[in-house]
């Protein structure tokens, strides 16, 4: 008897930070160019990942839908949709909701944000059931100072083991916090939400953000696990590319990235 293929209903999605330095209004126009299904909008400091009039003019110019939202959790974008990490998520959910996205990512609380840690587990709870968008909580890493783990993330910057629904699962920073990503899979089953497709080969302390082949991380077995497990999440290509000589070079990055997810999504069973 031959082998089935078995391709899963999971859409393959292009980070805008994929482009960086190029801008979000490039990201839509590579994701329509090479095939990618929609794009992640990473809110960030380009004025035009904030303004959620413009992003809906580009999803329409280039028939490119907006998949999901990555709130703006990191510690560059502090400021951005303001200093209060609530009203930052209720401005992501708004934003889905209006560009028919269907994820919102976030990232554990830093410990000095107390009372926002404090409440992280219960207000998401409370987010959840007033939406249909999805709150998918991304796995970190510890910093090392002196030789010694420092963990800036309250509870931890590992959502495995607290009561987090939905989860975003990153191979570059599994990469970087030494992780087994495919026993983080097992153990995550159905909470396996989201997934940032990257590579890394974990030898610092760098969040490297490989294209996915290029360092020692699952990759392969990761989406090969996915399609026979019948995935129906969105695999996103967050990769970093601004180290690329050329724009050439970029764009062949990120076809390159595309291919291995397909490729390797097309489970053989």
């Amino acid at each position: 008897m031959a082998d089935v293929i078995r391709v899963p209903n999971a859409k393959i999605a292009l980070s805008t930070a994929s482009v960086y330095p190029e801008r979000t209004p490039d990201a839509f126009e590579l994701a329509a160019r090479l095939g990618y299904d929609g794009v992640e909008i990473m809110v960030g400091a380009d004025p035009v990942s904030q303004d959620i009039d413009v992003i809906e003019r580009l999803s329409d110019h280039y028939q490119v839908p907006v998949l999901a939202i990555h709130a703006p959790c990191l510690l560059v974008t502090q400021r951005v949709w303001g200093r209060d990490p609530w009203a930052k998520l209720v401005k992501a959910q708004k934003a889905a909701e209006r560009l028919g996205a269907a994820t919102v990512v976030v990232h554990p609380p830093f410990r000095w944000q107390r009372e926002y840690a404090r409440e992280f587990e219960t207000g998401l709870a409370r987010m959840r059931d007033e939406t249909d968008v999805t709150f998918a909580v991304e796995n970190m890493f510890p910093l090392k100072a002196r030789g010694n783990d420092v963990v800036p993330y309250s509870p931890d910057w590992n959502p495995i083991d607290y009561d987090f629904p939905q989860v975003t699962l990153d191979l570059s920073h599994t990469a970087v916090s030494g992780s087994d990503a495919m026993e983080m899979a097992v153990k995550l089953g159905d909470r396996l939400a989201h997934l940032h497709l990257a590579d890394g080969l974990g030898v610092t302390n760098k969040d490297e953000h490989l294209v996915p082949g290029r360092g020692n991380q699952p990759c392969a077995p990761m989406l090969e696990r996915l399609a026979n497990t019948g995935y129906s999440g969105l695999v996103v290509l967050e990769i970093n590319t601004r180290k690329a000589a050329s724009r050439t070079e970029r764009i062949d990055d990120l076809a390159e990235g595309l291919a291995f997810a397909r490729l390797h999504l097309a489970a053989s069973s």
